[in-house]
């Protein structure tokens, strides 16, 4: 029986073109600059997104700190949402490695900032406080889509506040396609992009920073001191490059089989959260763990939670959705 595992999809398998791509790639040593295929990668989605220049790092998680960094110094200040993944899941890192501090403020239902408490949060320029430097927004956030204009307000905002603006984008192109629009119409509205190849899009490693000249060059030299400098990578700069260029429509594929998960599981009498993109949320309560359990035993993979999360990913088809359906089914039957 093959394993359906919905916890991410950061566990998607590359496909057999990716494979023929990695194999066949160019490579060169990366800290030299000397990689060709990591350059062009780099280029490429810079390209893609309207940006000057872009940095290919191990992970969402460095490709976001040095983002944080490069935009704050120490003793400065970036507004983020409690749940974003920059605060809660990314180890800290911004406040250890970066002695940046988190201002976090509670994240709205369609998964934005209020702009009114972002701006009540903006500290005085007075001694006693930290300079307020950055906000920071994520796109998908836990699956929501952030609308076109309430970016367009939010870059406003920063201008007329004098802060930047950085996007955790590790779901970008699933916000991308949901809209129907070009990814680079929404990154236009930022000063640095963070995006994931490692995600939806099958890669099976990578994330890329994109901003300007400047930005680029002090990351560049953060990502060095923080042990990101890579070699011969240009396998894995080939492997994002196949996905930007194979994998991207293909999410709609990934954003019905969740809405047709979400729908069955409503009509069960689950609580279903309403879904946008890849991601169903579930309430399960206090049966976190015996449907954990339960799922395993037919090779689905769960993550334990009260308020369940389900992914749905290129390695997941309409007929495994159906197994996942029946098991649900089954479970709210004991």
């Amino acid at each position: 029986m093959s394993v359906i595992d919905l916890r991410s999809d950061t566990v998607t398998q590359p496909t057999p073109g990716m494979r023929e791509a990695m194999a066949t790639a160019a490579s060169g040593d990366d800290v030299y600059g000397e990689d060709p295929s990591v350059n062009r990668l780099e280029a490429e989605l810079a390209k893609r997104l309207g940006f000057a220049a872009a940095l290919f790092v191990p992970t969402g998680t460095m490709s976001n700190l040095l983002a944080l960094m490069a935009h704050c110094e120490r003793g400065e200040e970036y507004i983020v949402g409690q749940q974003a993944h920059t605060y809660k899941y990314e180890g800290g890192g911004a406040a250890v490695l970066g002695s940046i501090q988190p201002q976090p403020l509670e994240v709205q239902a369609d998964g934005s900032l209020d702009l009114d408490q972002v701006l009540a949060a903006i500290k005085p320029d007075d001694f006693h406080f930290a300079r307020s430097r950055l906000l920071a927004l994520e796109n998908t956030m836990q699956g929501k889509v952030l609308p076109l204009d309430y970016l367009a307000q939010a870059r406003a905002f920063t201008r007329e506040h004098g802060l930047a603006l950085h996007l955790d984008g590790a779901r970008l192109y699933n916000a991308a396609v949901k809209l129907g629009v070009d990814a680079r119409e929404i990154a236009l509205h930022f000063d640095s992009v963070s995006v994931c190849l490692s995600k939806g899009l099958g890669a099976p490693i990578g994330s890329v920073l994109c901003g300007s000249t400047a930005l680029i060059a002090k990351a560049r030299r953060l990502r060095k001191m923080v042990g990101g400098g890579m070699r011969q990578a240009g396998s894995l700069a080939a492997a994002g490059l196949y996905a930007l260029d194979h994998q991207v429509q293909r999410l709609a594929d990934d954003h019905a089989n969740a809405q047709w998960l979400g729908d069955e599981l409503r009509k069960a009498g689950y609580e279903v959260e309403p879904v946008q993109t890849n991601m169903v949320y579930v309430q399960i309560g206090d049966q976190a763990e015996a449907l954990k359990a339960f799922a395993a035993e037919r090779a689905i993979k769960l993550s334990v939670a009260p308020r369940l999360r389900m992914v749905t990913h290129m390695d997941v088809s309409r007929a495994q959705i159906e197994q996942v359906v029946q098991a649900f089914v089954e479970f709210s039957r004991k």
